[in-house]
């Protein structure tokens, strides 16, 4: 079997490794040059050859599936997803902030975490599109607090649409949190999976100052419909410890903006 294997051709060698990150999500480069009877030095050239296609993500002794999404979970699956990693990220992203700072908070689960961590703390100048967001900090009576208006959309919980846009730029804010569907490191960009946000992401990083992305490490291992901004435009990038092994191979400029919460 090893033999037959050895003997693919380096298309036939991509289709397997493909077929079994699929299978697996993750492998490490020992057990793919086991799995198709190769040196991990020509696994690692495959891997190379797939990721510059778009189609994995290099890890450090790895690689993984990327997976294209055309549309986020509910917001009440979400909430359960990656809980104590949010929290953390939350907590992390909070302290960014100084008292006077004026704040905007995307719509999304882990924004949310970010409100509460926020809520109880004065000086502060709160925007949102965010209905849970707006509830948050409007139960925890904060000193100013603006809501956009536009339209409502139920699968986040958010206010968007031209009308929103519109509301947007009206305001100039330090920090902006912002929510996102996918963090794509090899194309330098970060995307949502619902067209209908993005005249309103767009409008918050024209107003902002500060722009943080806040995302677990699942965000990193996807792909997502709509471009929003190239990561040039982000400031600081705010996930979990988990995210550390899907940076290999990134540029210093970029890896100096990650916070590990």
């Amino acid at each position: 079997m090893a033999n037959r294997e050895s003997a693919l051709p380096a298309s036939g060698r991509h289709a397997r490794l493909l077929e079994r990150l699929q299978v697996r999500a993750y492998a490490e480069t020992q057990d793919l040059s086991l799995f198709l009877g190769v040196s991990e030095a020509t696994v690692r050239r495959d891997l190379v050859d797939l990721a510059a296609r778009g189609l994995i993500r290099r890890t450090h002794g790895g690689a993984l599936a990327l997976e294209q999404i055309t549309a986020d979970l509910p917001n009440s699956e979400r909430l359960g997803r990656y809980a104590a990693e949010k929290t953390r990220i939350g907590k992390a992203a909070a302290n960014l902030v100084t008292q006077g700072d004026a704040v905007f908070l995307d719509a999304g689960t882990t924004t949310l975490q970010v409100a509460s961590q926020l809520s109880h703390r004065d000086g502060l100048t709160f925007v949102t599109n965010g209905t849970d967001i707006s509830a948050c900090l409007a139960g925890a009576r904060v000193e100013r607090l603006f809501v956009i208006g536009g339209e409502y959309n139920d699968f986040n919980h958010s206010l968007t649409g031209a009308l929103a846009a519109e509301a947007i730029r009206r305001f100039n804010v330090d920090k902006l949190f912002l929510s996102v569907s996918a963090v794509d490191l090899r194309r330098g960009q970060i995307a949502i999976s619902h067209p209908a946000l993005a005249d309103a992401q767009r409008a918050m990083i024209e107003i902002a100052q500060e722009v943080i992305v806040v995302a677990d490490h699942s965000k990193f291992t996807r792909n997502a419909l709509t471009v929003i901004a190239p990561l040039d435009a982000i400031s600081r990038i705010v996930t979990d410890t988990a995210c550390r092994d899907y940076l290999c191979d990134i540029p210093e400029t970029l890896h100096r903006k990650f916070i590990f919460a």
